[in-house]
């Protein structure tokens, strides 16, 4: 732990600086440089924060692979990504890995443009058996040599894309390898048939007794690559007397495990016969979430994404004094189903972030953990509906843009009183683009019978709620990531009145119409504005649709400039809708639109990228100024 803990000397470490390096060190140095790693990543992450558990627990499979393939010509592709920190520190970028998830700093995932080694960029899981299937087909096309090689988790694994992936693999390509990181966890621990199979693969007590004996007498003894080959044949022989119809031979793919993901030289050995396999193949990789740092292997789903910490106690630096979001949604959720047995709630392998643990313990059987299945979320939500129970659907905003089809098509066509509440709406900083919750409100304000809301604070958050579950079709409402402005949670909740926007402050000739998160920045901008001898009225639209078109109309009598804030993009967002009911009344005052370009915003903080994108009260002051002169 100490050197966890303080300044350590990486006297392995210093001498990788690439691939090469590392292939060209003696076996005896791997173990002691896969601890300087940890250490570094340790170190690192309790200053920038970032996934520390899941990057742990793949230490010396990435060694492994790094050791057996030959990146950027070989294509290791990474599902999710967010456990790449020792594959980044292995490629060359070791010197930058200090700005992880900083502006201009290295990305929390991987990412193409940062560097040759990341073949295949990504932040959702189950994406990467597909696109590593359509590289080993092109690759069969011009008739090349590369080895593709696709890391998948085993929450992945449960992707309805995997399982397409699968599907379609031995069809198109004889040639693929699929390593299985094994850690029983996605974010949340796994659930459904395919995490119990795989508990079953990994757990079976004569195979894995057969197993151990075996190891034990090759470790030493099986150095020569033909003996390593007899060795992986025999297991296959021997492994079918035990585990019958193995999941992933049933799909054409050889599979070879269960295999000790932290044994350097058993996952070199194993990956050296997947390397010359004549077949699809598949390594059934067994590592520990967290390892090395105590705090995370005793608490993996805690310390799956962390913010800064101290490393020698894991006690988080900054501690909020408000509840978050998503702790308001999980606590007024649970007292509403107190009193409504109807009420359930369904999530996609993130209960603890959508803040839902307490409702799942609270009411087991009232609590659907999917995995990480956000189209099935939808679709078994409807079929709820359909037959009169009330789901609500807690997932991210970035995840939600999977759904988009299964919301329109299979609720809203149908009327479906299902309930979304997007969590991390906005910009989530140093997780970076593909986390961005930014393109909700421009991919479901279109959708007939969605009503679409964003609260200005956590009581309203909990009225919305509350309202939500008395109306009669489908809701969605946005809320952004971590806490507001620290109002406290009602005693009793008061009805939102359909479509019906609240004037925060009033005002003629210039009105904001800010959503949600960006109210504190329309105040302010409004105070500078009044420095300027410009009142400005503040509007809270609480319905982002239905609009308040009442209020918008009159507004529109009366000011010369009409301004919208979001935390979104401007393009077919908030904004748009608004200059949308403007048009179609007749305004012939100016409409502003502030919120984020059409252009994925990169990592850093929110107060970093409004200063870059002109998001800041000064610069917006300073535009509306320029047109009310005019």
């Amino acid at each position: 732990m100490n050197g966890y803990l303080n300044d350590f000397m990486t006297h392995i470490l210093d001498k990788v600086n690439s691939p090469a390096d590392l292939r060209s060190l003696a076996p005896d140095e791997l173990n002691p440089l896969a601890e300087e790693i940890r250490a570094l990543i340790i170190q690192t992450v309790s200053r920038t924060g970032g996934h520390l558990a899941a990057n742990l627990g793949v230490v010396e499979l990435t060694m492994a692979l790094l050791k057996v393939f030959d990146p950027p010509k070989d294509k290791l592709v990474w599902d999710v990504s967010h456990q790449t920190y020792t594959y980044k520190i292995l490629t060359g970028r070791k010197d930058r890995f200090h700005t992880l998830r900083s502006l201009n700093g290295l990305s929390g995932f991987a990412l193409k443009s940062e560097s040759p080694y990341d073949a295949f960029g990504a932040g959702h899981a189950g994406t990467a058996l597909s696109a590593a299937l359509g590289m080993a087909v092109a690759r069969d096309r011009r008739g090349g040599a590369e080895h593709v090689v696709a890391i998948v988790g085993d929450g992945a694994l449960g992707c309805g894309s995997s399982f397409e992936a699968l599907n379609n693999l031995v069809f198109n390509t004889r040639r693929l390898i699929v390593v299985l990181n094994d850690n029983e966890m996605s974010i949340s621990a796994n659930v459904g048939s395919v995490a119990r199979t795989l508990g079953e693969l990994l757990a079976h007590p004569r195979y894995n007794r057969w197993k151990s004996s075996v190891e034990r007498f090759a470790k030493d003894r099986l150095r020569l690559t033909w003996l390593r080959h007899i060795y992986y044949r025999l297991e296959e022989a021997v492994k079918s007397l035990f585990l019958r119809n193995v999941l992933f031979e049933e799909f054409g793919l050889r599979y070879i495990g269960p295999i000790d993901g932290h044994n350097i030289r058993t996952l070199i050995a194993a990956l050296e016969t997947a390397r010359r396999s004549d077949e699809p193949i598949l390594l059934h990789v067994s590592t520990q979430k967290g390892r090395g740092y105590p705090f995370a292997e005793a608490e993996p789903e805690a310390w799956h994404g962390t913010g800064a910490f101290e490393a020698a106690t894991g006690t988080a630096l900054k501690l909020g004094n408000t509840l978050k979001y998503a702790d308001v949604f999980g606590q007024t959720l649970e007292r509403l189903a107190e009193t409504n047995d109807k009420l359930v709630a369904i999530t996609a392998a993130m209960s603890a972030g959508t803040g839902l643990t307490s409702f799942a313990r609270r009411y087991p059987d009232r609590f659907f953990d999917v995995g990480i299945c956000e189209e099935h979320a939808v679709l078994f939500a409807a079929g709820l509906a359909a037959e009169g129970l009330r789901p609500v659907v807690a997932v991210y905003s970035t995840f939600a843009q999977r759904i988009v089809d299964y919301v329109i098509h299979d609720v809203c066509f149908q009327q479906l009183p299902v309930i979304f509440c997007l969590d991390r709406a906005g910009l989530v900083g140093d997780d970076g683009p593909t986390h961005h919750g930014v393109f909700d409100i421009a991919l479901f304000r279109s959708a007939p019978n969605l009503v679409l809301l964003q609260p200005k604070d956590e009581a309203e958050l909990a009225n919305m709620l509350s309202s939500a579950v008395r109306w009669q079709r489908p809701v969605m409402i946005r809320y952004p990531r971590g806490g507001g402005s620290g109002t406290a949670l009602p005693a009793t909740y008061d009805e939102i009145p359909m479509g019906r926007a609240e004037v925060l402050q009033e005002g003629r000739e210039i009105q904001i119409w800010a959503l949600g998160d960006m109210i504190p920045l329309a105040k302010q901008v409004a105070q500078r504005l009044a420095a300027q001898g410009l009142q400005a009225g503040i509007v809270n639209p609480r319905f982002i649709v239905p609009l308040d078109r009442d209020l918008l109309s009159r507004h529109a009598t009366t000011a010369r400039c009409i301004a919208t804030f979001e935390n979104g993009v401007v393009t077919g967002g908030f904004g748009s809708r608004v200059n949308e009911v403007l048009a179609e009344v007749g305004y012939r005052g100016a409409c502003l639109r502030f919120g984020w370009p059409d252009q994925f915003i990169p990592q850093g903080s929110f107060d970093a990228l409004a200063e870059r994108f002109g998001l800041t009260a000064p610069a917006i002051a300073e535009q509306i100024g320029r047109v009310m002169k005019r």
